[in-house]
């Protein structure tokens, strides 16, 4: 069905249709200038190091695994609420993922008490996932990776401009992995950005972004260099500059969006704090964040009603979704027995409502009216 209000809108204009046009005109396409200009203007705007523009965030998590040395016979600590991706690119690298319970429904992400209990001597990392944009616990988390001597990879796919105590999320682990994934906050269809203050991490990732060569198509077109090696065995999550430069206009945009998310979710979380049942996560938050997601969380409540809840809004035009299955439960994970009764809890009864910079205060409240009377109607 074609929803009144989507979960999500794209924030296009001819900007990008012309970025995307000049850079084909341009005669280079594949990964080249706008990508470094891309990358030094994606750093900045973090007060990170070093940006290296991967294909998308599952291979950017994935080399930030590599970088840090993730491999057979390690152990990493990560979230069960999340999407695969965050556990997966432990298991590209031969190391096992172990899966750490939420907080709870007023704070969704990894649960600092958790990693600590499941160290074992082969734990090597942990992967913190900042759900909606809305900061992990960092301070304990990198306690404890201080303690314990583990690196910290930040999936920071959520939280372009996030901030956490004056700084911005993926400038404070290792490395972190940014998505540019459709429905994301910066979006070019797919693409995505490794972030370190590392230079020895930037340097492996840029290699190992490209097969492994030491030197790019766009570095021998220019005649800086005529021929290559290539050193280690390395992948193609290359971007291309046209998405490149569809990005950059969107990075331009990014702080103007972000600003208007704040004022959207001001009004949800005044409207959602007076319905009986309905936890926000994060409502407590006071520092800048990108807003990427809405959730709520039932209370007292099962699978099955949030579902009918769910029907009950759809059927009023207005889209939702889960964020997100968890993936103990997966098929392919289900044989790791992880036992973590608040993400349980939280994936059966979590629902995410529409949220994005153009959502006017009239469908806010026709959103907040419709939760309600779902709320009130299906017991």
């Amino acid at each position: 069905m074609a929803y009144k209000i989507p979960l999500f809108n794209l924030n296009f204009d001819d900007r990008e249709a012309q970025a995307a046009y000049d850079t084909i005109k341009s005669g280079w396409i594949s990964t080249g200038p706008k990508n470094a200009e891309l990358e030094e203007m994606f750093a900045k705007m973090l007060g990170a190091k070093y940006a290296v523009s991967i294909t998308n965030c599952t291979d950017a998590l994935h080399l930030s695994c590599i970088v840090c040395g993730f491999g057979p016979g390690d152990e990493v600590l990560c979230p069960s609420l999340t999407f695969a991706a965050s556990a997966n690119c432990v298991r590209y690298t031969g190391a096992t993922p172990v899966f750490c319970d939420i907080v709870g429904p007023e704070h969704i992400n990894i649960d600092p008490k958790d990693i600590e209990k499941k160290i074992t001597p082969k734990t090597k990392g942990i992967v913190v996932v900042h759900m909606a944009g809305f900061p992990a616990k960092m301070d304990e988390i990198m306690a404890i990776a201080k303690k314990h001597n583990l690196k910290v990879v930040e999936d920071a796919c959520h939280g372009p401009l996030s901030e956490y105590k004056g700084k911005k999320l993926g400038t404070i682990g290792d490395c972190s992995a940014f998505s540019f994934f459709s429905n994301k906050n910066i979006s070019t269809g797919e693409g995505g950005m490794f972030v370190t203050n590392n230079e020895e991490y930037a340097a492996k990732a840029r290699l190992l972004r490209s097969h492994g060569m030491s030197t790019m198509s766009y570095q021998r077109a220019t005649g800086h260099a005529t021929e290559y090696d290539i050193t280690e065995l390395g992948y193609n999550y290359r971007m291309d500059d046209i998405r490149a430069a569809i990005a950059i206009e969107q990075l331009k945009k990014l702080p103007g969006d972000l600003e208007m998310r704040l004022e959207v979710r001001k009004q949800y979380l005044e409207r959602l704090s007076k319905i009986e049942d309905i936890v926000v996560p994060f409502a407590d938050n006071t520092e800048f964040v990108s807003n990427y997601i809405m959730p709520v969380v039932l209370m007292n409540s099962t699978k099955e009603r949030r579902n009918r809840l769910r029907e009950y809004i759809h059927a009023t035009g207005i889209q939702t979704s889960v964020h997100y299955p968890a993936i103990h439960r997966f098929s392919i994970y289900k044989e790791y027995g992880a036992v973590l009764p608040q993400t349980d809890y939280v994936t059966d009864n979590e629902f995410t409502l529409p949220m994005y910079a153009a959502l006017t205060p009239e469908q806010i409240d026709f959103i907040c009216d419709t939760v309600e009377k779902a709320v009130n109607e299906i017991r």
